[in-house]
């Protein structure tokens, strides 16, 4: 049978590239975002836009509740929405580490809670978590963002072996560098939060080791293509992670380096 997927994060970057390319292959796509105005394009391929604020309730449960009533069920849901807050965690205010956990964390729980029920009743459901490299490795200056991609990868965890058993798969995908917005509008937070601080010269060179990256970048059909893979594979893997080298030697060292060195590494990378 014909699956549905609901796609967060929809309207730019990984999650609209993921949710064509799932529609270019036979899946029903639901694509969520806040910015309905930036998904009118996605209509062509066959895929239904959305109003989906995932901090707030009433919009989460409005949108589960529509596909559900159209489609039966949200077979695949692959949670991409967020953002990177960046700046030293002495100048950042705790509201917008709140609001950064609320968007990169709790709203991807909340809609796994409302998707299980369907997922459980059919004995089939894909629940794709996407991380990053810095769900594993925290960098200075991005400790809120680790902290919510490492919670995500913490969730994934525990999630995938309580609803394995009602034949659900959690799949986490661990991007390194891709091009989207992310990455000019982390920057911009970086400069406005630690810019004029005593964090300043750190901040500079982070901008510049951000900079360097950007020339470096995998495109988003990278990551759609991962999640197809993990979403259709008989037995998926826990994790699926790009194949740049520089992601994958990182979390090779991560795995094998006391913590003094791989400090180290870390911080050579910003001289």
């Amino acid at each position: 049978m014909k699956k549905t997927a609901l796609v967060t994060g929809a309207s730019a970057g990984i999650g609209k590239a993921t949710a064509i390319y799932l529609a270019q292959h036979g899946y029903t796509v639901y694509g969520g975002a806040r910015r309905t105005d930036h998904m009118q394009a996605l209509k062509s391929y066959g895929i239904t836009p959305l109003a989906l604020d995932v901090t707030n309730e009433e919009s989460v449960v409005a949108c589960v509740n529509q596909i559900v009533e159209a489609e039966g069920s949200v077979d695949i849901l692959v949670n991409n929405a967020g953002f990177g807050l960046e700046g030293a965690i002495e100048d950042l205010p705790m509201q917008d580490a709140r609001y950064q956990l609320e968007v990169n964390v709790f709203g991807a729980m909340r809609l796994a809670q409302l998707v299980l029920p369907k997922m459980r009743e059919n004995r089939y459901g894909k629940i794709v978590n996407i991380s990053s490299v810095g769900g594993k490795i925290a960098f200075p200056l991005g400790g809120w963002y680790h902290a919510s991609k490492f919670a995500l990868e913490a969730l994934s965890d525990s999630l995938r072996n309580e609803v394995k058993e009602f034949g659900i798969d959690v799949i986490v995908v661990e991007p390194g560098a891709t091009r989207s917005e992310w990455g000019n509008v982390a920057t911009d937070i970086l400069l406005k939060v630690s810019g004029h601080t005593a964090y300043q010269d750190l901040t500079t060179k982070t901008h510049q080791l951000f900079t360097r990256l950007s020339k470096n970048v995998a495109e988003p059909l990278v990551i759609a293509e991962l999640v197809k893979k993990g979403i259709e594979a008989k037995s998926p893997q826990a994790r699926y992670t790009t194949s740049q080298l520089a992601s994958r030697l990182l979390l090779c060292l991560k795995r094998i380096l006391p913590d003094k060195q791989m400090d180290q590494l870390i911080m050579s990378q910003l001289k």
